[in-house]
């Protein structure tokens, strides 16, 4: 946003249709209202904005919040990560069934227990709530068995894997085993936590595809998210996991291994 508004105001043509859509939802109804344009080549515009407001605006969304509060005045505070994260552990010295906090802030991390060499990432609460029956499957996909006394295991959906805090928390583990869902939000939420960790960050996936080809029953939302979801396992080397989004034209969601495990 904040290159078109610049390109703008220097009078530089944009892509227009591109810079439509990055507009809040208000703005982009009545654009028309907003903005001349004149196609100046291809899909090059010379814009003109006709309401100073509304260019202060923009620029003002266009600036990087600081923090959570300074995002939130701006409309999103979720384009700024939390000051602080907080992360269910379960591990060998827990005394019942309720799984440890991890606290993790800037150059702080109060954490009640001793870390394994090794960790594994749930995505989903009910797989993460029956540590014997995922940390089983984990350990029959990798060859090696896994329980609490090995390895820890901590809740991480809703992509919080990739917050800054959380990956390099988990970077501190000698390997990171990532048990998420078989579909395109799981491939990217692997990807991007290897691109952080590189080698230690390990996919959770089984050794032969085709003995769990009943549990792909989950449709993606669009064609256009299967084709993404078939061409990001293919770039991760995944071509078995490929394969099985090829024929059965669905994504597996993580409970289906409650059914076996």
């Amino acid at each position: 946003m904040k290159k078109y508004l610049q390109n703008i105001r220097q009078g530089r043509p944009i892509n227009y249709q591109a810079f439509l859509k990055k507009l809040p939802p208000d703005i982009a109804l009545r654009h028309r209202d907003c903005f001349s344009i004149e196609r100046v080549s291809g899909q090059r515009w010379q814009v003109r904005c006709l309401d100073s407001a509304v260019m202060n605006r923009l620029e003002a969304l266009a600036e990087v919040p600081e923090n959570r509060q300074q995002a939130a005045n701006q409309g999103d505070s979720h384009r700024q990560v939390t000051r602080a994260a907080f992360m269910l552990t379960y591990h060998s010295e827990l005394t019942d069934e309720r799984p440890d906090v991890v606290y993790l802030s800037a150059g702080i991390c109060r954490q009640p227990f001793t870390a394994k060499p090794r960790v594994l990432v749930v995505e989903n609460e009910d797989n993460f709530s029956a540590p014997d029956a995922i940390l089983g499957f984990a350990g029959d996909c990798l060859g090696k068995p896994l329980s609490l006394a090995n390895c820890d295991l901590v809740l991480g959906g809703g992509n919080r894997v990739n917050r800054p805090l959380v990956a390099d928390w988990l970077g501190s583990y000698q390997e990171v085993y990532c048990a998420f869902d078989y579909d395109l939000g799981g491939l990217k939420m692997f990807a991007s936590l290897k691109g952080r960790l590189g080698d230690p960050a390990i996919f959770v996936q089984p050794p032969d595809w085709q003995p769990w080809a009943s549990a792909f029953t989950c449709s993606p939302k669009t064609g256009d998210r299967l084709k993404a979801a078939i061409e990001m396992a293919n770039r991760l080397g995944f071509a078995q996991l490929a394969q099985m989004f090829v024929l059965t034209r669905q994504f597996m969601e993580q409970e289906m291994i409650l059914n076996e495990y």
